[in-house]
């Protein structure tokens, strides 16, 4: 890991503290919480009848070609974040028949930690860490209706506190967000949003759904053409394999596909830009964040930002 990763945000040349976050190169991973899925849990609600029959009638089966392509990452949160990720693809869910309180993260399966605990890590890791800004995207909210809604967003105003960015805040820069004292953008896609001032809308994610890295370059080439949108906005650099695929294709794995393209991926990150011109772009997000370099190669466009002049990035990055 490069320790320079941590605080790379505290670590950006001053010129770039004055440039609104979302027109930044910010580092993020897809389906950040599936390094902890539990291969015994119940599958989602949402999986489709038939996957559900062919599940109860071979598990032994199913299950192990659901947790290799369903995880698609293989570090903790706190690992993500001290390697320089700073957005949060969070898909929270409620498990069935459950009558605690506790909220879980889905993919698929359902996973072995909290909600709670995960977050009052993330917390944590932000005390010790007082100029990098994480946006945490809550998501899908798998059997989760608003009273849960309402005592969640309660237990998030709680836990993050005045680290929590308003959503008028959110055009903001490092340095107005430093004064503020604000470190958690907090995007909350569901309709309850609306009623608090320090949840964010919904963020826009481009995702392929493709199986190579000629198909998901060539979506993500259209929506560049359409122009970005005006705040925040993820660039998904993940695969996506049918089921279709995942059959006819056992020796394979999510891992497998994503190291297999990932060379033809990072051909084109390279050549991409942060900004506000209309192909610029803002989050970036990947699997298997850790083994591969996609925090430094992100953090590393903002470089493009500069001047043309030699700076502290180009002799760090």
């Amino acid at each position: 890991m490069d320790h320079w990763c941590q605080d790379w945000m505290a670590a950006l040349p001053e010129e770039l503290w004055d440039v609104p976050l979302n027109h930044l190169a910010i580092p993020g991973s897809h389906d950040t919480m599936s390094y902890c899925l539990d291969i015994t849990s119940p599958l989602v609600r949402s999986e489709s009848d038939l996957f559900r029959i062919l599940d109860g009638l071979c598990c032994c089966f199913t299950r192990p070609t659901i947790f290799k392509w369903a995880t698609t990452q293989d570090h903790s949160i706190e690992e993500q974040l001290s390697m320089g990720i700073r957005y949060f693809d969070l898909r929270v869910a409620r498990k069935p028949n459950d009558s605690s309180t506790c909220l879980h993260f889905t993919h698929i399966l359902y996973t072995h930690v909290t909600v709670l605990d995960t977050l009052s890590s993330v917390a944590a890791w932000l005390d010790s860490h007082p100029k990098e800004i994480v946006i945490l995207a809550c998501r899908h909210f798998e059997g989760i209706n608003d009273k849960f809604h309402e005592s969640f967003i309660v237990l998030l105003k709680k836990l993050f506190g005045s680290k929590l960015c308003r959503w008028d805040e959110a055009h903001l820069s490092l340095r107005s967000l430093w004064a503020l004292g604000r470190q958690v953008l907090l995007s909350y896609d569901a309709d309850v949003a609306s009623r608090h001032a320090q949840l964010l809308p919904a963020i826009p994610y481009w995702w392929a759904n493709q199986r190579t890295a000629r198909g998901a370059i060539s979506y993500l080439e259209w929506n560049q053409q359409l122009g970005r949108p005006r705040g925040f906005f993820v660039t998904g650099l993940n695969l996506t394999a049918d089921r279709k695929y995942i059959m006819t294709n056992p020796k394979q794995s999510l891992r497998t596909l994503t190291f297999t393209h990932w060379d033809h991926l990072s051909k084109w990150l390279q050549d991409q830009r942060p900004g506000s011109d209309h192909t610029d772009l803002n989050i970036i997000a990947g699997d298997f964040v850790g083994p591969l370099p996609l925090c430094s190669l992100v953090i590393g466009l903002n470089r493009k930002l500069l001047p043309n002049k030699k700076s502290h990035m180009e002799t760090s990055y």
